[in-house]
């Protein structure tokens, strides 16, 4: 028999995979629906009978009898006992019930489940009182559910696609959500980590301060904080992927074109990273870490009421982290700043203002990597130690932020929000990096340093204000989104060249990184900015109680006079279907779209019609045990029109012209899972499957075709209880690229697949103090990554290991 390509057996073994853990999980959930009474909020009272004794036994009974969804970390209750319950109560009567004198209380999230946090001394009832449950914590807001404190590996409700709020199911695109609990046990404490996890995306390595995110084919520029715009120019990169993440609750990634919020980009997808917020009740920790290459970290995280009501809230986190690297001669330091204040002005109205800073300064920074062939031709080995850096090179990174926002809910269920953002990104660099030529094997000569000095910034700033909210039409109730932002963003650089230095490298094989750094001059400028506008309005249009039509668009304006665009009244369109099969699976499919201006000439001087991304996407998504495990499984066609290819001719002024045609086509399907998908086991899994052309060639194919990931965690019960152990695995394709050999000329360079394995492993001595030790390419996987255009390779990071302790208060 003969054997199918991996792509085509991976195929109908990843739907069918999906399929089986669906169904098991649906069965499960109708069971335990038909096993349950009809209760929760606002249900009648129904008899309990639950004896005293441990409180996280009698609180799981009690959820189970009720039919409610009580989610809770095992601290709370260790050692805490409850009275029990005996007679007729309603749900919120019994918990209060089951947690006198606990000292804890219970709280609904917007979804009506439940969870538990610390009572206030004074809230706390006296031991056998049954009251009504009182004020009901808020934990979500119009950017969707906050995952802190859920000890879940899935979100609630999110708002990056349209506004409106809505839950992953009743979202008509691909959507990936790495939650703080996530973060938290597997000590993801950076961004590229955080990309590490999700599925549907992978890294490239450019040197040690830039990495690039691919997804669907196409490298992702686009961030959004709190849902505010931001494209990042990786050429100058100035601290949006060395993001330190102790401010964020937790980062969503949009797949697919996201032009109705963001405007202008690239089609392959969106990251939003969104703030941690004060909380109503007194908390924090603080931890510190140390680890592999003299990896040292401590973190501070304070949060609660400034007044005795609780309507004005603060919270403040501190950060700082001093690492070497398994690179030669390097060191960043990141010291990170973040406080926010909410303030209940009135009942209905709230105010936020914040700030936050972070730094990146590091020493013995690469430039574009290690020469990819000797002067033979054959793939130039090196240690994964070698740095290719002097010891002087460095590239800072910076973010500055000031935001606020205001918030006011109407009577009639409909909320106004302003929301303003100042942020700075600046870089400070001084870069010598040999990159240049091909080094001789016998004598290590035939190479020398890229060299270069660079000094800017990106001023942007941003104000988006909307109105969202429910309407009736036809006896039905919709929901309704209208806005419009402006945004202004402001690029200077000074560029200096090193002067007579010519950066020769006597022996490459040599080399230690002791040179002289140069006396920079001939110093040039760069002066950009771009001005951005757009109103847009969204609809979900309840037709039926199972079937749900949004339907929107943004009419934009895009401004950059120094690379001659202008475009205005560009129309970007929303699309999108969902219908419910049951109570567990949706149909969807939608049509989203996306622009990006481009600068390219044709014969004539006239300046290409800007690149229009578009992306169709079909498929299922599931949800089971109300929220707590969220699925999908899409088939997504995502195209990028008005690419510009060179004509062979000149442009009036003498630049290479270009014609508009069809670009890149990707084609490609997904299967994801997250969530609790038994009592205490969290599961984060997806795989991608996806291939891209231009005219029926290949392109983008150092993002690989196929990719898995999957990252599962498992806290024990009985005499081990305490510990949690998990672990995750990373598999993707080969991945190839043509790039220049000194000998054999345009070369195809091919890097074969790889696994990549991780491990954690948590032990909670009390409900405050932890430790969590986990390892990163656990079994030392050795790898690179390619930047194809320079011809330079950036060795992976070997095993790593970080051990961190975490008291809780």
């Amino acid at each position: 028999m003969s054997k199918l390509p991996l792509h085509r057996a991976a195929a109908p073994l990843a739907g069918a995979v999906w399929l089986a853990l669906s169904c098991a999980l649906s069965a499960s959930a109708a069971h335990a629906a038909e096993a349950a009474p009809a209760a929760g909020r606002g249900a009648a009272a129904q008899a309990f009978q639950i004896p005293p004794g441990p409180l996280g036994p009698a609180l799981s009974q009690f959820a189970g009898a009720a039919g409610i969804v009580l989610s809770f970390d095992a601290q709370l209750t260790d050692g805490r006992r409850t009275p029990g319950l005996s007679g007729r109560y309603t749900v919120e009567q019994g918990l209060d019930a089951l947690l006198a004198g606990s000292g804890l209380r219970a709280t609904r999230d917007t979804r009506g489940n439940y969870g538990l946090q610390a009572a206030p001394a004074s809230a706390a009832p006296a031991a056998g009182a049954v009251a009504q449950l009182g004020s009901i914590e808020v934990t979500g807001n119009q950017l969707g559910d906050i995952t802190e404190g859920t000890g879940s590996y899935t979100s609630g409700t999110i708002a990056t696609s349209t506004r409106i709020v809505l839950t992953p199911r009743e979202t008509p695109q691909s959507l990936s959500v790495v939650t703080r609990q996530e973060m938290d046990d597997f000590n993801l404490t950076s961004i590229d980590k955080v990309m590490e996890h999700t599925p549907g995306v992978t890294i490239t390595t450019f040197d040690s301060e830039r990495t690039v995110y691919w997804s669907r084919g196409f490298a992702i520029n686009n961030f959004q904080y709190d849902g505010i715009p931001m494209q990042r120019n990786s050429a100058y990169s100035a601290g949006n992927t060395l993001s330190d993440m102790a401010i964020y609750d937790r980062v969503e990634v949009l797949k697919g074109a996201t032009g109705l919020l963001t405007g202008a980009g690239d089609p392959g997808a969106t990251i939003n990273l969104v703030r941690k917020r004060p909380t109503r009740e007194f908390q924090g920790h603080v931890s510190a870490g140390v680890g592999t290459y003299d990896t040292y970290r401590g973190e501070l995280d304070v949060s609660g009421p400034l007044n005795a009501s609780g309507s004005v809230r603060a919270r403040a986190v501190a950060a700082y982290e001093d690492k070497h690297s398994h690179l030669d001669n390097y060191r960043r330091r990141t010291p990170v700043f973040y406080g926010v204040l909410e303030a209940d002005l009135t009942s209905d109205t709230l105010l936020t203002i914040g700030a936050d800073y972070q730094n990146n300064t590091p020493r013995g920074s690469t430039w574009g990597g290690i020469p990819l062939f000797d002067s033979e031709g054959n793939f130039n080995r090196t240690s994964r130690s070698y740095s290719p850096a002097a010891r002087w090179s460095n590239w800072e990174q910076y973010t500055r932020t000031a935001f606020a926002t205001l918030e006011h809910n109407f009577a009639n269920d409909w909320v106004v929000k302003l929301q303003l953002n100042h942020q700075i990104n600046g870089y400070d660099a001084q870069l010598g990096s040999i990159g240049a030529g091909n080094p001789n094997p016998a004598d290590g000569s035939g190479t020398s340093l890229w060299l270069g000095e660079y000094i800017g910034k990106t001023v942007s700033d941003a104000a988006d204000v909307y109105a969202s909210g429910p309407f009736e039409l036809f006896g039905r109730k919709h929901e309704l989104v209208l806005g419009g932002s402006i945004a202004k963003r402001h690029w200077t650089n000074t560029g200096y060249g090193p002067g007579a230095y010519d950066g020769t490298v006597a022996d490459f094989y040599g080399w230690n990184g002791d040179v002289p750094e140069p006396v920079w001059s001939a110093p040039y400028e760069n002066e950009e900015t771009t001005h951005e506008r757009g109103v847009y309005a969204a609809g979900r249009w309840n037709l039926r109680d199972d079937l749900k039509v949004i339907t929107g668009g943004r009419w934009a304006r895009y401004r950059n006079a120094e690379q001659g665009q202008d475009e205005s009244g560009v129309f970007v369109p929303y699309a999108g279907v969902v219908y419910d099969l049951n109570r567990n699976f949706s149909l969807y499919g939608s049509y989203t779209g996306i622009f990006n201006p481009q600068s390219a000439q044709d014969e004539a001087g006239r300046t290409l019609d800007p690149l229009e991304g578009k992306s169709l996407e079909a498929g299922m998504k599931a949800e089971f045990f109300d929220g707590r495990v969220n699925g999908s499984l899409a088939y997504f066609r995502i195209k990028q029109d008005n690419y510009a290819e060179a004509t062979g001719g000149t442009t009036p002024s003498g630049g290479v012209a270009y014609r508009a045609v069809d670009g890149v086509t990707t084609r490609g399907f997904e299967a994801t899972l997250s969530g609790e998908v038994l009592p205490n086991w969290q599961v984060h899994a997806g795989y991608t499957h996806q291939v891209s052309r231009l005219d029926s060639e290949r392109v983008s194919t150092e993002d690989p075709s196929n990719q898995f990931s999957l990252y599962t965690t498992y806290r024990l019960s009985g005499a081990l209880r305490g510990l949690t152990l998990g672990g995750g695995a990373r598999w993707q394709g080969k991945t190839w690229a043509d790039v220049s050999n000194p000998v054999h000329g345009t070369v195809e360079h091919r890097m074969a697949s790889r696994w990549l394995f991780d491990a954690m492993a948590r032990y909670e001595f009390d409900r405050h103090l932890s430790a969590t030790l986990s390892v990163e390419n656990l079994f030392d996987k050795k790898y690179y990554t390619l930047m194809s255009f320079y011809n330079t390779y950036s060795w992976g990071t070997p095993r790593t290991v970080l051990l961190n302790l975490r008291y809780q208060f």
